[in-house]
């Protein structure tokens, strides 16, 4: 049915996204240093056996002035001076595409060894004035506004049409934002991990959780997160030279992968459906990377890693996974299935909401979670005997969609 990719996951690293650099007085360097020698050091690796250097980073010039990141490494880890590197930008799902990249490298058979980095700095201006920068990766001027903040109004609007096809009751989106920030407690990475909420903070209770625009509230949005995360792919043939990379334990198979891209208006998605999905195109996506990867369906997976940048994206992505059928991720939520040791675990980290979203990092973050998990290395995140994760990072209202399957070797 399906094969894996040749590639493997070596190690990986991610900060810590409860973090504001600024404050500590440090920069992107900073973040891009750490987050390098930290991957390095997981992977069992050296500078020296980098071959290629792919980066994400979605909005650099907008909140740090900084651009040319993909020299960024060799700035601040001299001993990967001259090694090609690039920098890939496609919002939300830049770690993504660097990832994707990175592969593609390897696989060409350009290079043995390559160093995938994510890294955003967001924690520099005043939350609107971040909601602002955030918003360049809409179609700046033709939708959003009259929005206060085009995001959380646009994947309201997303919540709308799922209403008007299906039905939805917004207490199911509470409870995926509730699920999220409780998986985030157990997680020493993650944002939220020592926030404080009560039963009301996940209601429609509009002093407790007030409204941000249309009907997504405060603890429905993911958070302003500054943080980079890292891994090391390598090819069967480099791996075969360097056998004692897979003597760690922290080696894994990327077993697929899909990626589809369409165009920016989320209005535009959703009229052009004809089927039972909402965003088709969505689906395409994971459908690629299952049948590459030989994956029949969700409940053959030991758990996923989602893009949750609003509880909205996630409930989106239930049944776009197959979890349930089109317009019945409310079933899965209900009968507990997302649990960390429900039938198929969704966000065991805390994801977006809970654990951070710093845009450039996520899809390289999921991905370190997800080979954390199949590598029994998760700690109280742990899922009980994973063997098999996949992750889903969206770009935009899913204009760039990506997704990965990963494995035990």
């Amino acid at each position: 049915m399906g094969s894996d990719t040749g590639i493997w996951i070596l190690g990986g690293y991610q900060t810590d996204f409860a973090r504001n650099f600024g404050r500590e007085g440090k920069g992107v360097h900073d973040l891009v240093q750490e987050a390098v020698e930290g991957t390095l050091a997981d992977a069992g690796t050296r500078a020296a056996d980098m071959e290629v250097i792919h980066v994400g980073n979605a909005f650099g010039q907008l909140f740090t002035g900084q651009g040319h990141l993909g020299a960024m490494p060799a700035t601040v880890v001299p001993e990967l001076w001259g090694v090609p590197a690039s920098r890939h930008e496609a919002a939300c799902a830049s770690g993504s595409i660097a990832t994707l990249s990175a592969m593609a490298d390897l696989e060409a058979g350009r290079y043995g060894c390559a160093l995938v980095v994510g890294a955003e700095i967001e924690k520099t201006v005043p939350g609107d004035t971040a909601a602002a920068h955030l918003g360049a990766a809409a179609w700046v001027g033709h939708e959003g506004e009259d929005a206060t903040f085009v995001w959380p109004w646009m994947f309201s609007a997303l919540a709308d049409e799922y209403d008007r096809r299906y039905g939805l009751d917004d207490a199911h989106l509470r409870a995926i934002a509730e699920l999220n920030h409780r998986n985030a407690k157990a997680n020493p990475l993650a944002q939220a991990r020592g926030w404080t909420f009560d039963e009301k903070s996940f209601s429609d209770d509009d002093e407790h959780n007030p409204v941000v625009d249309g009907r997504t509230r405060r603890t429905d949005c993911s958070q302003v997160t500054d943080g980079g995360a890292g891994v090391v792919l390598a090819t069967d043939g480099w791996v075969r030279e360097h056998p004692e990379v897979l003597r760690r334990g922290t080696a894994v198979r990327i077993l697929g992968w899909g990626h589809r891209t369409v165009g920016l208006p989320l209005a535009a998605k959703t009229q052009r459906e004809d089927g039972p999905y909402v965003l088709s195109h969505v689906a395409d996506t994971i459908r690629d990377a299952f049948d590459r990867a030989g994956v029949a369906e969700a409940t053959d997976l030991d758990g996923i890693e989602t893009h949750d940048c609003f509880s909205m994206s996630e409930y989106m992505a239930i049944d776009h996974f197959g979890i349930t059928p089109p317009g019945d991720s409310w079933k899965a939520i209900e009968a507990g299935d997302l649990e960390r040791d429900g039938r198929i675990p969704v966000n065991p980290s805390g994801g977006l909401i809970g654990g951070g979203h710093p845009v450039g990092a996520t899809g390289v973050r999921m991905l370190v979670d997800a080979s954390r998990q199949v590598t029994g290395r998760a700690g109280e995140t742990q899922v009980e005997d994973a063997s098999r994760f996949a992750t889903l990072n969206i770009g935009g209202s899913t204009a760039t969609t990506c997704a990965f399957v990963v494995g035990r070797a």
